[in-house]
């Protein structure tokens, strides 16, 4: 902050108020989006997390499914709840895009969630989920083995159609919300409420693994080391773009791969 000169004035009452006002609004606004978010997922995740614990037998013998079945036997009605499940999700990034466009800035174009960088986004967002997609697989198998994760099963849905074309949908659904809510419109509400940049990355990053509880210890502090690798990359690029393109690809393979692999090799853990 710089120092005020001699002819500068000085700051009224109202201006105090003013500003006043603004911080509270604006922490207001971030708690309601995080309640209808990521922060309602973070606190049904320590329930579920907390129930797990207290389950006879380890973490390891639970599962903690991702992908399920809504209507099993009907597909054509599973498929709607699907569809709705995946719409419903991206409600709160119309929320911010919204609250974003009141402030003139552009909407989610100044998070960098937009199409003026495509290539940037894609190559980097394939190097970034090739880096952490390789050791999040090892930490898992490690977590899962050492009884401190639970058995992810991250798709059980019946063999029809629109198996995969669902799972990657929803995969992408992850990421958008995910990177757009927990890396740019949190960061910058906390900037702008005058957070410094550690206490920033750190509340993104709990934030993110906290809402992973439900996977147990290790899915906590993996996505949680996610969290900080993406704000750190996000303060260099200014663009969530790359995050998002790399989480897409990240669950994808997860989704997909399980559903072709699941049963037919052995180092890949099912319920």
């Amino acid at each position: 902050m710089r120092a005020q000169a001699p002819d500068d004035p000085l700051p009224t009452g109202a201006d105090l108020a003013d500003d006043g006002l603004r911080r509270r609004t604006l922490r207001t606004e971030l708690l309601l989006v995080l309640a209808l978010s990521l922060g309602a997922s973070a606190v049904s995740s320590l329930i579920s997390f907390l129930g797990a614990l207290t389950e006879p037998g380890g973490l390891a013998d639970q599962a903690a499914q991702l992908n399920s079945s809504r209507a099993p036997g009907r597909p054509w009605l599973d498929l709607a709840w699907q569809l709705f499940a995946v719409a419903t999700a991206l409600v709160p990034v119309a929320l911010v895009a919204h609250l974003l466009l009141r402030e003139r800035t552009g909407g989610l174009r100044v998070l960098g969630f937009d199409l003026r960088r495509p290539g940037f986004d894609l190559g980097w967002g394939a190097a970034v989920a090739a880096a952490i997609g390789g050791c999040g697989i090892g930490l898992y198998l490690l977590a899962q083995a050492g009884g401190l994760n639970l058995t992810v099963e991250p798709e059980s849905l019946p063999q029809v159609w629109w198996k995969y074309p669902v799972l990657i949908v929803s995969a992408v659904q992850n990421s958008v919300v995910e990177e757009v809510i927990v890396v740019g419109y949190v960061l910058r509400r906390l900037d702008q409420l005058g957070w410094s940049p550690l206490a920033a990355l750190s509340a993104s990053a709990v934030l993110r693994g906290s809402y992973h509880l439900y996977q147990g210890i290790g899915g906590f502090f993996g996505n949680m080391a996610m969290g900080v690798i993406f704000v750190l990359l996000y303060r260099r690029w200014g663009r969530v773009g790359p995050l998002v393109a790399a989480h897409a690809l990240i669950d994808i393979v997860a989704f997909v791969g399980y559903g072709l692999l699941a049963g037919k090799v052995d180092w890949l853990p099912t319920p």
